[in-house]
């Protein structure tokens, strides 16, 4: 799924017009012959890396977009910023994680070179590493939802539903937190592992 969507969002993006404004450090000089998918197949194979982290991925997109309105997902970023995302949300999310040259080993550049994207993600995102699981959840529930597919647990499609109501009848403008973390029901068992 979330390959799914960072491809949709990469298709999309290829289509605006790149200037020189617009360059980032993420950008590559042509795109890497791997696709999204197997690309995040390999992170996760070789970094045993938590489901979770994945997810983190997108809210990372937003918050860099939210800050840098130029900043674009594109066949050329897309995977510098999925491996710089990977590095820090494991260390924000995980006990444990892999070191740097262990992650740009995988991810395919140098350790110098992840290092730097790594500072670069930081200041995009403000160092906002860590994620509420309220927000894990919301964007949980709106990825399943976006690919008939899959489904949302009943019990956890419940929750999602009891804790909407609640928010829009406390706090029309609050629209942060939907859903309690569960995560011994939520995210973790509910997850399901791309192409497995």
């Amino acid at each position: 799924m979330i390959a799914d969507m960072l491809g949709r969002l990469t298709a999309h993006n290829d289509q605006i017009p790149l200037t020189a404004a617009n360059l980032t450090r993420f950008h590559s000089r042509a795109p890497p012959q791997i696709s999204v998918y197997d690309y995040l197949r390999r992170i996760v194979r070789f970094t045993s890396l938590e489901r979770a982290c994945l997810l983190v991925i997108l809210i990372y997109i937003d918050r860099v977009c939210e800050r840098v309105r130029t900043f674009t997902i594109s066949s050329l970023t897309v995977h510098r910023f999925i491996i710089a995302s990977v590095t820090l949300a494991a260390k924000a999310v995980c006990d444990s994680y892999c070191t740097n040259s262990h992650y740009a080993r995988v991810g395919g550049l140098s350790t110098q070179e992840l290092n730097a994207l790594e500072v670069e993600f930081l200041g995009l995102i403000e160092w906002r590493v860590a994620v509420e699981g309220t927000v894990m959840q919301r964007y949980y529930v709106s990825l399943v939802r976006q690919h008939a597919q899959f489904e949302i647990d009943s019990s956890l499609q419940h929750h999602h539903q009891i804790e909407s109501v609640q928010d829009s009848a406390e706090d029309d403008q609050d629209d942060q937190a939907i859903v309690e973390p569960d995560y011994a029901e939520g995210l973790q068992d509910q997850w399901i592992p791309m192409g497995e």
